[in-house]
């Protein structure tokens, strides 16, 4: 899909402003509300625009840990992969799962009640078999900067 100005600006408006109304969306990137709802519906047909979801604070909503995990697998063939990568699906303590080439496999993003329970889940996954073969763990001491929107700018060589 080709974009212009317009598109990339709704993008970038959407990737901070989820719940922004069409009206004011409309607006902010110099459309009437139907041009804008044409172009917004476009880009969530072509997969630019994948879904849209609240940053909850978990701060204020229940104790928590969230660990990073670097994890290697036993068996580097695709089968193993496609396993291993099929069994994150099931674990919703998983939040986020990235392959990585380099050193390890595998960096997950684990959020967990606390450290027993994450170890509690680490159990779980070595004796599911799953091909996790080690582990480092990295507890989280403080959030320094979240998920913020993507660098459109930087990211199309415009920035």
């Amino acid at each position: 899909m080709q974009l212009d100005q317009r598109d990339l600006d709704i993008l970038r408006v959407l990737s901070t402003e989820g719940r922004i109304t069409k009206a004011a969306l409309a607006d902010r990137i110099g459309l009437s509300p139907t041009p804008c709802w044409d172009r917004l519906k476009k880009l969530e047909q072509a997969g630019l625009i994948e879904g849209y979801g609240a940053r909850i604070n978990l701060r204020k909503l229940a104790p928590h840990v969230t660990v990073f995990v670097a994890a290697e697998i036993a068996d580097h063939t695709a089968a193993s992969f496609r396993a291993f990568e099929a069994a994150m699906q099931r674990y919703d303590e998983v939040t986020a799962c990235w392959a990585l080439g380099g050193g390890f496999d595998y960096l997950l993003q684990i959020v967990t009640r606390d450290i027993d329970a994450y170890q509690r889940l680490i159990d779980e996954m070595l004796d599911a078999r799953i091909g996790l073969s080690r582990y480092f763990t990295y507890v989280v001491t403080k959030p320094v900067k979240g998920a913020g929107a993507p660098p459109l700018d930087v990211l199309l060589g415009q920035g």
